[in-house]
């Protein structure tokens, strides 16, 4: 049991608010796939999934212990691996995920063991690479592919995919569209010749607002589920969805010439009521919020952060906030504190909410 004093709350109602502005840019028949990889964005996955199995048609990890997680919570939707290896695919099948098939090393080692089962189409996924050049067969191996698929049927292919590289970029509206015509010249070729029609998608949360004409078959919403978009406008619709809490664990009077926390990087000028939270960089908060840079609230009053950020704690100044120990803190409840937290940090929104560490007891509020 994770009794941590330090609590990341999410928010239910503010997930569904999100996940309803998506639908209504989507064609009713456009199905949903959400995206719960990384602890969902740093909250909880299985929390998430639970929560939202009965909204949406699809759930998406980026590994195959994250989708067992998943089956074991007892998720039936279908899930996507999206980068599964070939020692977990044995592991893929025993939980009835279904693997992205990316390039022919692991295509032909899932097509070889489902022959070996044998399995009887089974479903997998396709990606192709059209920009990103991370993970994707190119569309010279259409050929290939298809025949090999003609050769059993053993699997069947339940979607072909791709990933826009700059979809939050209008300035590079031409190099999307691009890659949408190569996917859709792509899909052609495999209803032309498979015999059979697998659902497409290509469309992320910034795909969406930018390209939703792009929609297909299905969209994958991500960072936009928890409460961000592409851009200011966007974000402004959304609502935050990831709120971290604490507690004071305790205070100190410092007298002036006095120093608090690591390296006596905080000198007192005049005495000084510090408060010791216990969250620090193994939980996600950046060392480069300290000394002043960041700070928290501590009943509706802020609170900057004095000296080093340690590992497991932060020390505050409230010398003019009237507080006790054992009150509540808050280290985030808001887009704009979120904001403030990565730019501070030097980084971007996804990493500041995939950085809360999973020691953090994590529940949805609604």
């Amino acid at each position: 049991m994770n009794n941590h004093v330090t609590v990341l709350e999410i928010d239910g109602n503010a997930l569904l608010h999100n996940l309803a502005y998506f639908k209504q840019k989507l064609e009713p028949k456009t199905k949903v796939l959400a995206v719960v990889k990384a602890f969902g964005y740093g909250s909880d996955g299985i929390q998430i999934a639970q929560f939202l199995e009965d909204k949406v048609d699809y759930f998406a990890v980026a590994y195959s212990h994250e989708g067992v997680a998943l089956r074991e919570a007892g998720i039936k939707k279908p899930i996507l691996v999206l980068h599964p290896q070939t020692p977990n695919l044995q592991q893929i099948i025993n939980y009835r995920l279904e693997p992205n098939l990316y390039n022919f090393k692991i295509f032909n080692a899932f097509l070889e063991l489902a022959d070996e089962i044998p399995l009887m189409n089974y479903p997998i996924h396709i990606k192709f690479n059209t920009g990103l050049n991370r993970l994707g067969f190119w569309h010279t191996d259409i050929p290939n592919i298809i025949s090999r698929l003609k050769e059993t049927n053993h699997i069947k292919v339940q979607s072909l995919f791709s990933h826009l590289a700059a979809s939050e970029d209008l300035e590079e509206k031409d190099f999307t569209i691009n890659q949408i015509n190569n996917f859709a010249y792509i899909a052609q070729q495999f209803y032309k010749h498979l015999g059979y029609e697998p659902m497409l998608h290509i469309l992320n949360t910034s795909g969406v607002v930018n390209f939703s004409k792009a929609q297909f078959d299905m969209v994958r919403i991500g960072i936009g589920l928890y409460g961000f978009g592409n851009d200011k406008e966007e974000t402004a619709q959304l609502k935050n969805t990831h709120n971290l809490k604490s507690i004071i664990s305790q205070i100190h009077l410092i007298d002036p010439g006095e120093t608090v926390g690591y390296n006596r990087a905080f000198i007192a000028k005049s005495p000084t009521k510090s408060a010791t939270i216990p969250v620090g960089h193994a939980d996600g908060l950046s060392r480069k919020l300290g000394n002043k840079k960041g700070y928290v609230f501590i009943n509706n009053k802020k609170a900057k952060i004095i000296g080093n950020v340690c590992m497991d704690m932060i020390m505050v100044d409230v010398t003019k906030i009237d507080c006790k120990e054992g009150d509540e803190v808050i280290i985030f409840n808001s887009q704009e504190m979120l904001h403030h937290i990565s730019n501070t940090s030097e980084t971007i929104i996804y990493e500041t909410l995939t950085s809360i560490s999973p020691r953090i007891q994590k529940k949805i509020v609604s």
